[in-house]
């Protein structure tokens, strides 16, 4: 997760009750020395609000708590307030239901929003060739979308050269 204030990673996570109202603070060891030399001022001056965090879009674009009230997945009905408290969707929809609000989640944990996915090691060499072949189409594709025909021609380069082991794999 990052820190509220700078792009550096939150190492410090603090969640305060004031005045019965829950308040959490994600920040880098820089921005949280002066939080805790001075909880009062520590907020103010490392640029957290003061405010509680569930109230209005936060600085990590989530939305206010009466528009989580009203996301709810057709599929599963499940809620957004409901998947922010128990850390988990209802179904593969939600994704779809919640896309603009788990965006910014995921960039904020994982750092990006697209997986690059994986193989499993003991897969024949072939099966990664493959594996690797539908990328590289798939990559292809989207370079001619995009009208970036250097970068297209370097991958029908590649493809074609995977496509030539493959093909004297198969006639030995």
């Amino acid at each position: 997760m990052k820190c509220r204030n700078c792009a550096k990673v939150a190492t410090l996570h603090i969640t305060e009750i004031v005045k019965g109202v829950v308040q959490e603070h994600h920040l880098c060891e820089d921005c949280a020395k002066p939080f805790l030399e001075n909880p009062h001022l520590g907020a103010k001056s490392a640029g957290v609000p003061a405010g509680p965090t569930t109230g209005g879009a936060t600085s990590s674009g989530e939305a206010p708590v009466d528009e989580q009230d009203r996301l709810i997945c057709p599929a599963c009905e499940l809620s957004f307030r409901e998947f922010r408290n128990q850390g988990r969707l209802g179904c593969s929809h939600c994704y779809t239901a919640f896309q603009e609000e788990l965006l910014p989640l995921l960039e904020n944990i994982h750092g990006d929003t697209q997986h690059c996915g994986k193989y499993p090691k003991r897969v024949p060499e072939d099966n990664q060739r493959q594996f690797k072949l539908i990328k590289l189409r798939n990559e292809l594709r989207e370079a001619i979308a995009e009208e970036s025909y250097e970068d297209a021609a370097k991958l029908r380069d590649q493809i074609q050269q995977l496509e030539n082991q493959l093909s004297g794999d198969a006639t030995r």
